[in-house]
């Protein structure tokens, strides 16, 4: 039997298919806390509302080229016709009605995920500030007293709260399967609240354009019991270096690839400074300067 080759649409539905199964596995599709959840049903009401109008549109057009095929001599011919009070208010109604419905599901879920809303829990929320740096992340637990990179490790079944900012350029902090994206904006604080409801293994994402080292920005989130969180904030502060001013200075270089690691100890108002933009900032991407392109900078610190 001759092998049938693939063809330009074939390569194109293999993909997609690809791609989706991808996105639910890993992504949005596929959550792993409450805030999660909610994202998935406002994306999969509001493809079903869609859908309501799609999936008819496209069984009409087949609909009207077999009914008003050349050789189907049945149908009422209406050369002169020009305006259809019924079909005006069809083509009318049902996108408004489509926007009625989608507006509903978005303001309901606006209001739901609100970023500042604290999660309802009775397990007290973990505090985590979060600067953006080129191109990495810092983390860090102002309870804890320590410090990391890359690397975002929360107790599984509470809620955290995280407060955002950036040290160099503008970034968006996403994980996907937690939900909510949200900015890092040099000079403000952003907050979001998220929860992982089960210890496992999730990672965290860079979700806008920031220079060279954009797409390698991401981090590993760690959701670990309650008590390992608390034995590994221990080991943390007792094995890793301090994250005092030299330290800081070298994480504010742009490196990529930048390796987990974690710091004993900073000072309480790091993040506040930081945000006050009384701590220089970063130099910020220069992609017009070759010399950035590739190179990975040292910054110490626990591996």
């Amino acid at each position: 039997m001759a092998r049938r080759s693939i063809s330009g649409c074939d390569r194109l539905i293999v993909l997609g298919l690809a791609a989706v199964s991808l996105f639910g596995c890993s992504g949005v599709l596929n959550p792993a806390g409450p805030v999660g959840r909610d994202d998935a049903i406002i994306l999969i009401d509001a493809l079903l509302i869609m859908l309501a109008i799609v999936i008819p549109t496209i069984l009409l057009a087949f609909w009207m080229a077999w009914r008003y095929r050349a050789s189907n001599t049945k149908v009422e011919y209406l050369p002169n016709w020009s305006y259809s009070g019924r079909i005006e208010a069809v083509v009318w109604s049902v996108p408004i009605l489509t926007i009625i419905f989608i507006s509903g599901v978005i303001w309901i879920g606006s209001n739901r995920l609100d970023p500042y809303r604290p999660l309802p829990s009775k397990t007290p929320p973990e505090e985590v500030q979060v600067v953006a740096l080129d191109w990495k992340w810092l983390f860090l637990y102002p309870r804890e007293g320590v410090a990391t990179v890359n690397q975002l490790v929360v107790p599984a079944g509470a809620p955290v709260h995280f407060q955002i900012t950036s040290a160099s350029v503008f970034n968006v902090f996403f994980i996907p399967r937690l939900g909510s994206m949200i900015y890092a904006m040099p000079g403000m604080t952003s907050r979001l609240w998220l929860q992982a409801d089960r210890p496992g293994v999730l990672w965290g994402q860079s979700a806008h354009f920031s220079g060279d080292g954009f797409s390698d920005m991401q981090f590993q989130v760690r959701s670990v019991a309650p008590g390992e969180f608390a034995a590994w904030a221990q080991q943390a502060k007792s094995a890793g270096p301090p994250l005092n001013e030299a330290a800081y200075a070298r994480l504010t270089r742009q490196s990529q690839h930048v390796p987990p690691m974690s710091f004993s100890r900073f000072d309480p108002d790091l993040f506040k400074l930081i945000a006050s933009q009384k701590v220089a900032p970063g130099p910020g991407p220069e992609p017009e300067n070759p010399s950035h392109a590739g190179r990975v900078t040292s910054t110490g610190g626990r591996h």
